[in-house]
């Protein structure tokens, strides 16, 4: 009996199978620091216990993304490892904080599954949770991913596509609890302007571009133990479609995330993505720039502090954004562009 595990393909996925997966991750300080050093992040929250405290936290959270990619990590040797490639989001929710010393593990359940007309690989929907030690969930997101089959002669029953929605309803935002952002301090966040200060249909150009190195990617990839081929060996990825290895994706959307600083700066918390996609791959030796769009504003029940702020993220390589590339009257999307991502952040609101 093999001892080894080549990872699952496309026929071995059924819908309803839940797939707990291995390798608990406590979150230490390092990895706090760590995706520091690579992105450069400067969101106050996450930045400084002192600032996180006046708001009511007994310490930083860590950063909304470092944990979706640890959960996200825990799933890639039972879902994607034989993946062609990860092909969006919906319906995530970051339900919990997350604080160094806490230990996140993950399951998944399979949701859908839809075999393409060539029968070499087929698309695979996933809805996963990730839960902390005292078994809170802390966050939950569907993902899909093009996986390859084993065999393209097998015949995989009872597939069908999931109905997701849209966006996460402004009702269903987790905000944190205990957090009074009456409190915020601007001057220490590092901008002026506040949820008041946007309107829908503002387009931001975050001005910044930075060069992804190979040495950033698959630094940031083993820390989140994320095993997909893709991503690390040369040697059979070179052989493949684009002839070298593929920058993960949730690398762009954390860089991504990081330059929106300029322009959002308190976009405080990541609180629900509502839909995402990987356009175009990038690799190693690549210029990442970014812009954001206003899509919407909402109110937050209950709060008179803070709002929200639905927002499209998008991502393009070696190309500077200030005309704001985007689809054309096809929906077709530049060449440049290379991940589009809409999610709900909450920010402090103008008081007084």
């Amino acid at each position: 009996m093999a001892k080894s595990f080549a990872g699952n393909f496309f026929e071995d996925f059924r819908i309803g199978q839940v797939l707990r997966h291995a390798t608990p991750r406590t979150l230490t300080g390092g990895d706090v620091a760590l995706y520091g050093a690579i992105y450069g992040g400067r969101f106050a929250v996450p930045s400084s216990d002192i600032f996180a405290r006046a708001l009511g936290y007994d310490r930083s959270p860590v950063d909304e993304l470092l944990a979706f990619h640890m959960v996200f990590g825990k799933t890639v040797p039972d879902i994607s490892l034989n993946a062609v490639a990860n092909l969006g989001y919906a319906d995530g929710r970051f339900l919990k904080p997350v604080f160094p010393g806490d230990t996140l593990s993950a399951t998944s359940e399979v949701i859908g599954l839809k075999e393409n007309s060539n029968r070499q690989t087929g698309v695979v929907y996933v809805r996963t949770t990730g839960v902390n030690q005292a078994g809170e969930t802390v966050l939950s997101y569907v993902r899909w991913v093009m996986v390859r089959k084993r065999d393209a002669a097998a015949v995989v029953e009872g597939q069908a596509v999931p109905s997701l929605p849209a966006a996460v309803a402004v009702a269903d935002l987790p905000v944190p609890e205990g957090v009074a952002f009456d409190r915020y301090d601007t001057i220490l966040a590092g901008a002026p302007h506040l949820w008041d200060d946007f309107v829908a249909g503002e387009k931001i150009d975050h001005v910044d571009g930075v060069t992804v190195e190979e040495s950033d990617h698959m630094l940031a990839t083993r820390l989140y133990q994320n095993t997909a081929k893709v991503h690390f060996n040369q040697h059979t990825e070179g052989q493949g479609r684009f002839g070298r290895r593929l920058i993960y994706g949730g690398h762009v959307i954390s860089l991504a995330r990081a330059l929106s600083f300029n322009g959002l700066a308190n976009a405080v918390h990541v609180v629900a993505l509502n839909a995402g996609r990987h356009v175009n791959p990038l690799f190693a030796g690549g210029t990442v720039y970014a812009w954001s769009e206003v899509v919407e504003k909402a109110e937050l029940p209950g709060r008179f502090d803070a709002g929200a702020l639905r927002l499209r993220l998008v991502a393009t390589k070696d190309r500077p954004c200030a005309d704001f590339p985007d689809r054309n009257e096809k929906g077709e999307y530049p060449p440049e562009v290379i991940l589009d991502l809409d999610y709900w952040a909450i920010m402090p609101r103008r008081i007084g």
